[in-house]
């Protein structure tokens, strides 16, 4: 009986690896496909350093030329903590700002911060819009299905 059920386990095994021996993995790499008629993006700032701040944008101008999303994007850039630097007159992002701007970016500064850090609006650019919190518009846009970007 031992010599019958040894024999039954040889052949499964042997069975077995020349079935997985046949199989080909499978390589073939598919992008993702946009099947939406809108998405909407959260893009997230809370950092000051230049590099950060051009890297995001960069991403950004990245995803509005990606033929899957053209003309089906909404981008919303929330700025908070020393995200703010991003949206300051006296710094030199405003070029970039306006482009995107012009292509239908909204942006977004945390109200919170500006109390804390005592920064008036006149200090920052006439297009940055304003929320309550930053966090708060995080947890809400999620809830509302947007892609959160943290780059």
């Amino acid at each position: 009986m031992k010599k019958l059920q040894a024999l039954l386990i040889a052949v499964l095994c042997f069975m077995s690896i020349s079935i997985f021996a046949q199989q080909k993995p499978d390589t073939t790499f598919e992008p993702a496909k946009a099947y939406k008629k809108h998405y909407n993006a959260l893009y997230i700032l809370n950092e000051a350093e230049d590099k950060k701040i051009k890297g995001i944008l960069r991403n950004i101008n990245n995803v509005l030329s990606d033929p899957r999303l053209k003309g089906k994007l909404q981008i919303e850039v929330l700025a908070f903590s020393d995200g703010v630097e991003m949206y300051k007159k006296a710094n030199s992002y405003q070029k970039l700002l306006v482009a995107l701007k012009d292509k239908g970016v909204l942006f977004v500064q945390c109200s919170k911060t500006m109390e804390e850090r005592k920064i008036d609006k006149n200090e920052l650019f006439d297009f940055v819009n304003y929320v309550p919190s930053g966090n708060g518009e995080i947890i809400l846009r999620q809830y509302e299905g947007w892609a959160i970007v943290h780059p």
